[in-house]
Parts: structure tokens; C-alpha cells; sequence
């Protein structure tokens, strides 16, 4: 079970487990208080019987003045249940009838018990249900994801061939002509996306990555130099020490690759793209003067997109990526102005 898949599992069993196991609780609140009721009536019916024979073991009987005291009325306080009846040929007293709290206290637990009880058996059996209910609500998603998985994976193998025949084509072509600027952008460009093919296989396969050291300052300098050729009319600019890093150097190049891409792809004629890495903080920061982004809390979504370029899966691979490798990953953004891309490598660092 992946985590999306979990998710929706913890999901719907949190919606059903709980909302069912409020409904079980009121309903049980209410019978248990209906159970008092019919206690207290009971012993009610006890204690009138009691005024007439006397024949009353479990009650106390006394005799009070006459004062405000309502005949026939069942009180219940701390002094436990108490009522009043009168008594033959007598002016001045009422009898008094009392069940004491100890006794009253002991019989409210009994009913308490047998309740929760019940309640505990009733919900282990929710319980299962919800467990059973959520797996079954969690088939119809794990086989979209399925489905979508095959998609992906016959789009990949669909693009080997007509990549084949660019590569193939291309180192051709330089042969014929010789060195070619146009020729290096297409080859760049047929790089781009077998980089791509590696994201995706990377998302379905979510295999764990070998860590190793690097230096961050070459590594950027290197796909820097890449997309300049690609992007000639944008100002690059890199501004940083050497930098050792500990994590997967393919997983780093991809996250990398995707916000320098996007960067530049999504930027303004003379534009700029500044790379700043701050020691103190361990924060890389890419910064661009690009069309800004509308809703910085949704880019990370799966297909969300706010250009018509794209199937808005670029970033949400770069979240993932970035999650598996302990980088905090954070955007600021200003539509017309550019955004801020800040990555936190204070966990990868080694000096």
C-alpha cells in the first residue's frame, strides 16, 4: 500500500469508524438514561409500596414536620432518592422514605457497566466493519492508479523510438555538417526528454537511491551550462562557494533540472535566473524574473497547472523527490514578477 493509497485508507476509516462510533455513543447515552429513568420509577413504585406494608429492607424510613414537602414526588440529591406520603390520623408528620446514595450509587454502576460493555462489543464489531468497508472503498482508486501507472509506462515505451531516430538522426547530421549550434539544442533538447522519462520511472517505481558525496557548486554549474545553450537570450547567474553534499546525486539533478527548467521556460524575453546558496542557512535559492506563480499551495499537486504548456506532474515529482531525500522545499511568488524557489539542505550537508 503506497501512501496515497494509505491515505485514503486512514481517510475513509476515520470518516466511518467515527462517525458511526458518535452515532453508537448517542444512542447509548440516550438508552442509558432511559435506563435511570426506568430505575428511578421502579424504586419509586417500591417506595409506595413500602408506605402501605412497611415492609421496606433496602429503604430507610423516618418521620419529618409537615413543611413545603410535595406527597407522592420522587427527590433525588445527595441525600440519594427520597419521597413523602402521609400518614393515617396524623396532622403534624409526613413519613419518609429514603434510598441511600451508597445503595443508589451502586445501582447507577451496574447500569453503567452493562452499558459500556455493550458499547465495547458493539464497537469492536464497527470497528471491523469500518476496516473492511475502507478496503473495499480503496479498490476503485488502487485500480485508476493502476490504470494510470500502465498509461504512463506504455507512453514511456512509445517514446523510445521516435527519440531513437532524433539521437540517431542528430549525431548524423553533425557529421554531415559538422559542429552546429541548432544541432546542440536539438540534442539537448532530445536529453530533456529521456531526463523526463527518468522522472516518471522514477515516480512509479519509488525505488530507495544510493546516497554519495558531491560538490553542489559543480553540479549546478554543470546543468547551468546546458540550459544557457538552450536559452540564450537568459541571464544565468551562480553565486555560491563549493559545497559538499550527501544525498543521491541523480535525485538532486532532478529536482534541479525540473526548477531551472521551469525557470527558464516559463520566463521573460532578457530575463534572469539567479542561483544563490546561503552557508549559514544551508538554503539554495532559485530565483527568476518568469510570469509568477497564481496559487503557490496547489503547484505541488499532482496535474495541476496554471500554463497550457505541460501535464502538471513536474512539480509534484519534485516534491516527492524531495520528501524521500529530507529537503524542505518552500515558494514565493508575485504573478508578473517571478517566484522564489528555497530549498533546505541543512540535512545533506557535510561542512
Amino acid at each position: 500500500m503506497n501512501k496515497v493509497e494509505l491515505e485514503s485508507f486512514l481517510k475513509s476509516f476515520i470518516l466511518f469508524f467515527g462517525s458511526l462510533t458518535l452515532l453508537i455513543a448517542t444512542l447509548f447515552y440516550i438508552n442509558y438514561t432511559k435506563e435511570v429513568q426506568t430505575l428511578n420509577e421502579t424504586l419509586f413504585s417500591q417506595m409506595r409500596v413500602c408506605s402501605f406494608d412497611l415492609k421496606c429492607e433496602q429503604f430507610k424510613i423516618d418521620f419529618v414536620e409537615k413543611k413545603e414537602q410535595k406527597l407522592y414526588t420522587l427527590y433525588s440529591d445527595k441525600d440519594g432518592l427520597t419521597s413523602y406520603y402521609p400518614i393515617p390520623n396524623s396532622q403534624i408528620y409526613y413519613m419518609l422514605i429514603n434510598f441511600a446514595p451508597k445503595l443508589y450509587t451502586q445501582e447507577l454502576q451496574k447500569l453503567q457497566k452493562t452499558a459500556l460493555w455493550n458499547f465495547l462489543a458493539i464497537l469492536v464489531v464497527v470497528l471491523i466493519l469500518s476496516t473492511l468497508f475502507s478496503i473495499y472503498a480503496l479498490y476503485p482508486l488502487r485500480n485508476a492508479l493502476l490504470l494510470t501507472q500502465e498509461f504512463i509506462k506504455d507512453i514511456l515505451h512509445d517514446f523510445n523510438t521516435p527519440l531513437a531516430s532524433l539521437r540517431l538522426n542528430s549525431s548524423m547530421l553533425k557529421k554531415e555538417i559538422g559542429e552546429n549550434s541548432k544541432v546542440e539544442r536539438i540534442e539537448q533538447s532530445v536529453k530533456s526528454v529521456l531526463d523526463l522519462q527518468e522522472h516518471l520511472r522514477s515516480y512509479l517505481h519509488n525505488h530507495a537511491l544510493q546516497k554519495e558525496e558531491f560538490d553542489l557548486k559543480e553540479l549546478l554549474q554543470e546543468r547551468v551550462a546546458i540550459l544557457e545553450k538552450n536559452y540564450p537570450t537568459l541571464d544565468f547567474r551562480l553565486e555560491m562557494q563549493s559545497r559538499k553534499l550527501f544525498v543521491n546525486r541523480e535525485l538532486l539533478t532532478r529536482v534541479l533540472d525540473n526548477l531551472l527548467i521551469n525557470a527558464a521556460k516559463y520566463n521573460k524575453k532578457n530575463g534572469f535566473i539567479e542561483i544563490h546558496y546561503h552557508p549559514k542557512t544551508s538554503a539554495l535559492e532559485i530565483k527568476d524574473s518568469g510570469v509568477g506563480i497564481k496559487n503557490t499551495k496547489k503547484i505541488f499537486q499532482r496535474f495541476y497547472k496554471e500554463q497550457e504548456r505541460g501535464i502538471g506532474i513536474g512539480l509534484h515529482i519534485v516534491k516527492k523527490l524531495c520528501d524521500e531525500a529530507g529537503i524542505k522545499i518552500s515558494v514565493q511568488s508575485r504573478l508578473g514578477e517571478g517566484s522564489l524557489f528555497i530549498l533546505s539542505l541543512d540535512a545533506l550537508t557535510l561542512d
